[in-house]
């Protein structure tokens, strides 16, 4: 084997021994806006659940697209601003010159 292969091996175990705490925050540290979008998915969707009892004269159809509409929006708006920070970052700036 060679050397690359060695490091590459090394690598998968001493990844294999962190908890699923650590690799949490790893990847929070990573790309911050993924759990953020997560989150505000998983608040929204929740919110409108509790919302579905107090609807008044709004269709249930029309509440959950409502619902859909506002969780993904926040989704994606999530994604588009870690996409953005992602692009400018300094490595990838240094990279470009």
């Amino acid at each position: 084997m060679s050397s690359g292969q060695d490091s590459v091996f090394s690598e998968y175990e001493s990844e294999s021994d962190t908890s699923q705490t650590s690799k949490l925050l790893r990847k929070f540290k990573e790309t911050p806006f993924v759990p953020i979008g997560m989150a505000g998915f998983t608040l929204v969707v929740g919110y409108g659940l509790y919302r579905l009892k107090h609807r008044g004269q709004l269709k249930m159809s029309l509440h959950l697209i409502h619902t859909r509409v506002a969780a993904q929006g926040f989704a994606v708006g999530a994604l588009t601003c870690g996409m953005y920070q992602t692009g400018n970052s300094p490595a990838l700036v240094n990279h470009r010159e």
